[in-house]
């Protein structure tokens, strides 16, 4: 089994709140807005009308993704901070991308605020999903700001699919091919239920917090999977059984996931202990890790962890038995 790996820096949790003093938007006007948009998310190509990118690679494809976070519905400002839910809404959007077998070569932003909104809650968002874009090679290039009831972040990711391999789609999953996954499952969803549940947080389960605010996947894992000859891929987005699932009915597939592979760690049981829930119910339909999950002949890519096999039955199984549930995130 390959071993996982985060060459990143441990980023600070447990960080939660918006501001709400200072000059607020409709005291700064857009162009001071956009201004400091620049500011916190430099680049040479934000600042024309359109950005103008050039192919990375020869023989290469453009692959484009796109998110939006809705105040009330995707988060709240008592769970974490504008900085933080930038680096969050651009690396969903990568993972989209990596999920292709591509890799970020830039990423938009565009945000409607009301006119009181602090000036700088934008300006963080931006820096949050500038530094998020430095990570995976790649820059904010340009976007949109507008007045609004609520405060909606959207942003779209751009992608180069280089060589002639075929990019990864959910409808390539083969009978007889190892299922194999990289990042946390269930991880998000645990830190949410600690934040909500208004619990004192052992420093032990601040990964837990940290995995909900910013999921963490190494840049470039989409990538080297492809390389290696995968063939499908999702992110675990909205839910495990959901999400792959969706790869099965695209593939007219079966998909059998091992349960020692996927079983809740000490972490995930430590917080279903505190909170008095069973931890395998974020592993299953928890979602928001955005854990790349694809399909390969022969062994693990490098970063990867093999979680179950391909069968030519249909549907998602456990240990060849119907999951105790195939629900996950709805988005109406």
């Amino acid at each position: 089994m390959a071993e996982q790996s985060n060459e990143r820096a441990a980023l600070p949790v447990i960080t939660t709140g918006f501001p709400t003093a200072g000059p607020t938007l409709e005291d700064v006007g857009e162009q001071a807005v956009i201004k400091a948009i620049r500011a916190a998310a430099p680049s040479d190509l934000n600042g024309d009308d359109a950005a103008v990118l050039i192919p990375s690679v020869p023989n290469s494809r453009v692959v484009a993704g796109t998110d939006m976070l809705v105040e009330g519905r995707h988060f709240t400002r008592e769970t974490t901070t504008p900085y933080l839910l930038g680096r969050k809404a651009a690396v969903q959007n990568f993972a989209d991308i990596e999920a292709m077998g591509a890799r970020a070569i830039a990423v938009l932003m565009s945000v409607s605020a009301s006119s009181d909104t602090p000036a700088a809650v934008v300006e963080e968002l931006a820096r949050g999903i500038g530094d998020m874009a430095g990570e995976y090679g790649c820059e904010l290039v340009g976007g949109d700001v507008t007045g609004g009831g609520q405060l909606v972040v959207s942003v779209t990711a751009i992608g180069s699919l280089g060589g002639n391999r075929e990019e990864l789609r959910m409808s390539s999953a083969r009978p007889g091919q190892r299922v194999v996954a990289h990042g946390h499952i269930g991880y998000s969803a645990a830190g949410l239920a600690l934040l909500q549940a208004g619990v004192d947080i052992p420093a032990e389960l601040e990964v837990l917090v940290q995995a909900h605010q910013v999921p963490q996947l190494v840049p470039g894992r989409g990538v080297v999977a492809r390389a290696a000859g995968a063939t499908a891929m999702t992110d675990n987005s909205d839910g495990l059984i959901r999400d792959i699932g969706m790869v099965a009915d695209a593939s007219g597939v079966g998909i059998d996931l091992s349960s020692v592979s996927i079983t809740p760690d000490d972490t995930l049981r430590a917080a279903g202990k505190l909170l008095e829930v069973d931890p395998w119910q974020w592993v299953l339909t928890g979602g928001e890790d955005h854990t790349l999950i694809g399909t390969i002949d022969g062994s693990a890519p490098v970063g990867f962890r093999s979680i179950g096999t391909v069968t030519r039955k249909s549907g998602v199984r456990i240990d060849g038995e119907a999951p105790a549930t195939t629900t996950g995130w709805e988005s109406f």
